[in-house]
């Protein structure tokens, strides 16, 4: 364990959209202290914290010491431009991960904004001071590596949007016995939807038409958007240093079985990091084991999910994809091994294994140059 510092004051800020909590702690004093200032108001913070380090300043005065401001707050909807806004105005600044927090187990525990900052002001303290099991930080990412990620981010909830107009205009039609659907990809639509005939041969309704017209217009204008996000991705990709990183994607996307799109994605949402080793990878991923073990009682949970859900995502999609464009890796031949023939539910279990091992392997691949075993490469890359 650290020594406590005589000159450390604690500061945690609970976030909400109307205001912000702060709690402090200062030198020699156990007893947490509250103040509130508008929400988002950085301004008001940055002087509210000028107070606390005055506050702290008259109580060390006897020691004449310079007084060291920790402040903390939990990672979530408020993002990470007020850490960088408090870092570069020279005070320490940890982002705290809030579901590792040591919370009481009780049936009905209490909660409130006030008994959360006052445990997030001691949480930190005993951090700091070495004590690891209390929580975890969360990594600051730069202002380039958290921009990269808004392509893929993007791209995923446009065909969310997608999905969701097309089963629209889907369950519209059905609700009216028509089951062939035009222009769901593009195309004429309107004046397929003029000729149309209901289940029992009439004409759609006038409200139901415009309703659908409403619903197709929704669903061009996702389309143009996806077109143009890919137009803006493509060119990222061939302007040099658009992208950081862009050389890792020339190499990831050189495996066969491994477009562009998946390896822009996989860059700017993993590989961008440097790792300890596979298994920090896997952690980082929520891709690691969690198993449960208590007196006689032992099995496994699975896997944790406590990590980047979109990279995992896009894992266990080009886990599919690496079954079908690589038939002779050790990877491919490892799973068919263990888990072909087996059943549905025994198979996905097998193919999010195979995403780990492949998040270990492409890692390895883009580090050190080292192939995954049987794997072949793209005959053509750019």
């Amino acid at each position: 364990m650290s020594a406590e510092r005589v000159n450390d004051c604690y500061v945690a800020l609970e976030l909400s959209q109307r205001t912000w909590l702060i709690g402090f702690l200062l030198p020699g004093t156990d007893k947490v202290q509250i103040m509130t200032v508008a929400g988002g108001d950085a301004e008001a913070l940055l002087s509210a914290l000028g107070r606390i380090e005055s506050l702290a300043g008259t109580r060390l005065a006897a020691e004449c010491t310079m007084v060291s401001m920790r402040v903390c707050y939990e990672a979530g909807y408020d993002g990470f431009w007020l850490a960088r806004y408090l870092i570069d105005r020279g005070i320490d600044t940890t982002i705290l991960d809030p579901s590792s927090f040591l919370v009481s187990r009780r049936g009905r525990r209490v909660k409130t904004d006030r008994i959360d900052v006052e445990a997030m002001v001691f949480t930190l303290k005993a951090y700091l001071l070495g004590d690891r099991s209390v929580c975890r930080p969360v990594r600051l990412p730069s202002v380039a590596e958290e921009d990269a990620k808004r392509l893929s981010r993007e791209r995923t909830q446009l065909k969310k949007e997608r999905t969701r107009h097309v089963n629209r205009i889907r369950a519209l039609l059905v609700l009216h016995g028509i089951r062939s659907v035009p222009g769901l990809w593009g195309g004429r639509w309107k004046e397929a939807l003029s000729n149309i005939r209901t289940g029992d041969g009439r004409e759609l309704g006038r409200f139901i038409f415009r309703e659908l017209c409403r619903q197709f217009e929704r669903l061009d204008l996702v389309h143009s958007q996806l077109k143009s996000l890919e137009k803006e991705r493509i060119q990222a990709c061939e302007t040099e240093g658009a992208i950081n990183d862009s050389g890792k994607i020339r190499v990831l996307k050189q495996l066969d079985g491994i477009g562009e799109v998946g390896a822009t994605q996989l860059v700017a949402e993993v590989y961008h990091r440097t790792f300890k080793n596979r298994k920090h990878l896997a952690s980082y991923l929520g891709l690691s084991p969690s198993p449960y073990s208590s007196g006689e009682v032992h099995r496994d949970q699975g896997i944790s999910k406590a990590g980047n859900k979109q990279a995992r995502v896009m894992l266990v999609e080009l886990a599919w994809c690496w079954l079908k464009y690589q038939p002779q890796s050790e990877l491919t031949r490892w799973y068919r091994a263990r888990f072909s023939g087996h059943g549905s539910r025994s198979g996905k279990v097998g193919i999010v294994a195979l995403a780990r091992k492949l998040a270990i392997a492409f890692w390895r691949f883009i580090e050190d140059g080292v192939v995954p075993e049987g794997a072949t490469l793209a005959v053509a890359t750019k």
